[in-house]
């Protein structure tokens, strides 16, 4: 199969180029309801700016992460609460997890018309909604922005003897079903990755045996623990244990190398022509004003560019597309085509 067409980042948003305003709601959410584990952080409320006090009025801002924490929707959320510190004051993050981030949906999607909250959403969101079947549609919530990027790395535990991707496409094309990977929820950026590597190398992507997990740290302990044969994860979510030489990076999924990872090859170097990038970005509740979603967008673009937000991008590694405005919705909408698309043609679709 040709490789799918490559993110849309840089044809909207070339580097470094930002387009502000957002408006109007967008597709999704899901079923059943989960315990919400809360996590308040604290922040020294200062003076906050026109567009927060315009959006919250005298509410708190708060922050969901549609995940449990140690992934990239709990370290994207964490980066805008400190960031927002100077615009907003005092702001909680708390996290929801479960079914690629469709559970935190559900819940969000009934905070109707309430302007002091926000949601991180993105790829995975999106690829397990088609994925789940969810019963609910991103047009239950407002879309702000974009914000970043961030690249996919194929891993094995460093005591494997898969050395190469090489090494790891052999292995899976002696026996696919043999080859566990741990990543993150069903029908995200992971397992899609998984299933296009699998059809460029002339296997079946249904066959892929794949191991998700409702939040990246818990995909980093069970590669830890030896009970998959390799991961796939954000580089972010998993540069620490690269570091600590607990994991052997093989390739990543960018066009090109990364600046955090120099040394590893991407995946077209490798012999396998696949490139796909994550993103992440924030929405609203539906049933928002206009003068409220512009407001909260507003506060949004002038977060990205605040001197902690990009010291946290450049730290992580993330590409930083902050995007807003008729882009976003265009953006979102052609993503939704394209990530459905691609769940059906691997099999994926009504995964569970």
């Amino acid at each position: 199969m040709p490789p799918p067409p490559a993110p849309d980042e840089e044809r909207a948003a070339p580097s470094g180029e930002r387009t502000r305003r957002a408006r109007g709601p967008l597709p999704y959410a899901v079923a059943a309801v989960l315990a919400v584990a809360l996590v308040t952080v604290t922040v020294t409320r200062g003076g906050t700016s026109d567009a927060a006090d315009q959006a919250l009025g005298d509410q708190q801002l708060k922050i969901m992460a549609p995940a449990d924490p140690g992934g990239g929707w709990d370290q994207t959320s964490r980066a805008m609460q400190a960031s927002l510190q100077e615009l907003a004051g005092r702001t909680e993050v708390y996290n929801v997890g479960g079914a690629g981030g469709t559970i935190g949906l559900s819940q969000f999607a009934q905070l109707d018309g309430q302007s002091h909250h926000l949601m991180t959403t993105g790829l995975i969101m999106v690829g397990a909604i088609a994925a789940n079947g969810s019963a609910n549609t991103l047009a239950d919530v407002t879309p702000l922005a974009r914000l970043t990027t961030d690249s996919q790395v194929i891993v094995v535990p460093a005591a494997s003897d898969i050395e190469t991707m090489d090494d790891l496409a052999d292995r899976m094309r002696e026996r696919l079903p043999s080859v566990s990977f741990a990543g993150g929820s069903a029908g995200g950026t992971e397992q899609i990755l998984a299933g296009l590597v699998a059809k460029d190398l002339g296997l079946d992507p249904g066959d892929v045996n794949y191991i998700a997990h409702s939040g990246g740290g818990e995909a980093v302990a069970t590669l830890l623990s030896a009970s998959a044969v390799a991961g796939i994860s954000g580089i972010s979510e998993i540069k620490a244990q690269i570091d600590a030489g607990q994991m052997r990076p093989l390739a990543v999924s960018s066009a090109e190398r990364v600046d955090l990872l120099p040394d590893v090859p991407t995946l077209r170097e490798s012999g396998i022509d696949v490139e796909l990038t994550n993103w992440r970005g924030v929405v609203a509740p539906a049933g928002i004003t206009t003068e409220q979603e512009q407001a909260l967008e507003d506060l949004v673009m002038a977060m990205t560019e605040t001197d902690e937000w990009q010291a946290t991008v450049r730290r992580e590694g993330w590409g930083d597309v902050a995007l807003a405005g008729p882009e976003f919705e265009e953006f979102l909408d052609d993503e939704i085509v394209r990530t459905t698309q691609i769940i059906d043609e691997l099999g994926l679709s009504g995964a569970r």
